[in-house]
């Protein structure tokens, strides 16, 4: 019998576990409008171009942060971008060392946070909101001045709402699903499994009615999935009627991503909500 191992869209521990798993998972979590750096980065498409974000998810909890309303930018002109526009494996080194000189400089220097960056079209830009806009292209110089093979730009504009964060680089639902698939798969690698092998994968979907629980089964009752437990929380006030479905699945990411994803957008069709999955991990 392998090991069980659980993903939680949104981190709902309570939607999952009994009392006492709820105790042993959630006695290390963050108070909840505490701030704690989350990076993630995930693949998107902006202006038809393929596109890779990476963005600190923790700030969502605390944003917009008082006194920094305005966002600034350094968009910088990759030398040897791959053939998709994204950063080759030659060039990712210096564009790292570069992003982090530009984030210790204008972190250490003024009152700022830094937000995220977007990677596509041979650029590579930084985001980072500030609470005023002066010095700050003196700063950046500074620090570009030491790569001079590099062009840059720099623009800055008034975000007081941190539309930019919470609207372009905050990834949508279901780019967060896949995230969340991306996470536990590296969990079950950690674990020595090497994704070959098929297994029971288990589901969790929460629903505001009975009708919407059973319009979802409808939906995916050509899909062989097997009805574990149907049942009403009367403690879930907007989403009480749970459906618990099991099946036999691949786990690579892309099959994972394939059936997840096909049942988060059936969940949000019958409004209900895609909850999470959980699988074993399967070490030889």
């Amino acid at each position: 019998m392998g090991l069980i191992i659980t993903v939680i869209s949104m981190g709902l521990f309570k939607k999952i576990f009994n009392k006492s798993e709820i105790n042993q998972q959630s006695k290390n979590l963050q108070p909840e409008n505490e701030y704690q750096e989350k990076w993630e980065f995930y693949f998107s498409n902006v202006d038809d171009k393929v596109s890779s974000i990476f963005v600190d998810l923790g700030l969502h909890k605390i944003a917009p942060i008082k006194n920094e309303s305005n966002l600034i930018w350094i968009s910088i002109t990759m030398n040897n971008p791959d053939k998709n526009g994204l950063s080759s494996q030659e060039e990712s080194g210096i564009l790292g060392i570069i992003g982090k000189d530009l984030v210790n400089k204008i972190t250490a220097k003024f009152k700022s946070t830094y937000a995220g960056r977007l990677t596509s079209d041979g650029r590579r830009d930084f985001y980072f909101y500030v609470d005023q806009t002066k010095l700050y292209d003196k700063a950046i110089s500074e620090v570009m001045a030491v790569y001079p093979k590099y062009n840059f730009t720099i623009g800055s504009k008034e975000d007081k709402n941190w539309s930019y964060y919470f609207d372009f680089l905050y990834p949508k639902p279901e780019e967060l699903q896949r995230i969340s698939n991306r996470q536990i798969i590296d969990e079950l690698k950690k674990g020595g499994d090497i994704l070959k092998k098929e297994r029971a994968v288990d589901h969790w979907i929460y629903f505001e009615t009975e009708k919407d629980r059973d319009k979802f089964i409808s939906k995916i009752k050509k899909d062989d999935f097997d009805i574990v437990e149907q049942k009403f929380d009367e403690s879930e006030k907007k989403f009480p009627f749970i459906l618990h479905i099991k099946r036999v699945d691949k786990v690579d990411l892309e099959s994972v991503n394939e059936y997840v994803i096909y049942l988060w957008k059936i969940a949000v069709e019958c409004n209900g909500e895609y909850d999470g999955w959980r699988t074993t991990i399967e070490a030889d």
